[in-house]
């Protein structure tokens, strides 16, 4: 395991975490963020325009974050290091996954550099995602595989920041809803995702419920809302609940706002039934949630009625941890020398 004081000092390198839906860059030199962007690409859009959409994306992302450092704090960065979907099937190549129980430096051994001249002439250092679950799987086992692929550089990060007292779970609120669990040495142990970040998002943008809820999510959701929501689940299931969302605005219940919470109320019941279900809580020390601040305090609601307390990570914290590992991982990478040799 890895601390942050104990860091070396990494090259001035461009680092690179690809979701889903969405595609951040940082320049940075050493520990110093010189300049950053973020775009609503990501590996989505490979999968529905082709992989074409991806690398013209990262190739404009990445000249934006290294045009726009300032005329007096220029970095030459020396490579690229990416976590996340980049790594993927429908990615910029796959990198294959580590099996669990899988920390910092068995993601560090499984890394590979790799050129992809059409994006950058800098060497890309991929970092591989994480899988759980039996070797041999049939239609029957399958729920007991998993897979991550970026979570498993923020939940390193985390461990090393001290932000979770081990073992944990993190809940991991994005595009996908993933819960991670760590043993007491900070490693992976197992997963459990779902889809529903996107389909809340679709629910939202992309269906009959557009226009009852808001087109931006609030800074926080009504708690009671949001227990409405949870309840109903569990009398209906999540397909009827969401339907509710509908009715109660043709019965003039709620604001957009609430029914919003309402909305996510039920997506959480769905998932949290089945996290309770499989034990996932059982063994923790401490829970974590990580993603948007409107979700994961919906998420802590939801938990603390199960009596279950939990802790949210911010977005500075969060991208400190993503950074802090990313930066170990390429400090202890093999020589960028060996990409020609």
């Amino acid at each position: 395991m890895f601390t942050a004081e104990k860091s070396p000092k990494a090259p001035e390198a461009l680092y690179v975490d690809m979701g889903t839906t969405n595609t951040r860059v940082w320049l940075m030199r050493g520990e110093t963020t010189v300049a950053s962007a973020a775009e609503s690409i990501g590996i989505r859009d490979s999968a529905q325009r082709g992989l074409a959409t991806i690398r013209n994306g990262l190739r404009d992302l990445i000249a934006r974050v290294s045009n726009s450092a300032a005329i007096g704090d220029r970095c030459s960065p020396k490579c690229i290091v990416a976590a996340g979907m980049i790594g993927s099937n429908l990615g910029l190549v796959e990198v294959p996954h580590v099996d669990v129980p899988a920390g910092i430096e068995q993601l560090r051994s499984a890394s590979r550099w790799h050129l992809f001249p059409e994006i950058s002439d800098l060497p890309f250092l991929l970092v591989p995602g994480v899988r759980s679950g039996p070797c041999n799987l049939s239609v029957a086992s399958i729920g007991q595989l998993d897979v991550m692929r970026g979570e498993e550089t923020l939940c390193a990060g985390l461990v090393a920041l001290g932000k979770v007292e081990l073992p944990a779970v993190i809940l991991n609120l994005g595009s996908h809803w993933k819960a991670i669990q760590l043993d007491r040495d900070g490693r992976i142990q197992s997963s459990l995702t779902t889809l529903s970040g996107e389909l809340l998002h679709t629910v939202q943008s992309n269906t009959v419920l557009a226009g009852s809820l808001p087109v931006e999510r609030p800074e926080s959701l009504s708690s009671e809302w949001v227990e409405a929501g949870i309840e109903e689940q569990k009398r209906s299931g999540l397909a009827r609940a969401l339907f509710c969302g509908r009715l109660l605005d043709l019965a003039h219940q709620g604001s957009a706002e609430d029914r919003l919470a309402f909305v996510v109320g039920a997506f959480i019941a769905s998932d949290l039934d089945s996290l309770l279900n499989r034990g996932v809580m059982a063994f923790s020390r401490s829970i974590a949630l990580v993603g948007h601040s409107t979700i994961c305090g919906a998420w802590r609601t939801a938990l603390s009625k199960n009596g279950i307390a939990a802790e949210i990570i911010d977005q500075a914290q969060a991208e400190a941890a993503l950074l802090g590992a990313l930066r170990h991982i390429l400090m202890g990478s093999f020589c960028m020398e060996d990409l020609h040799s």
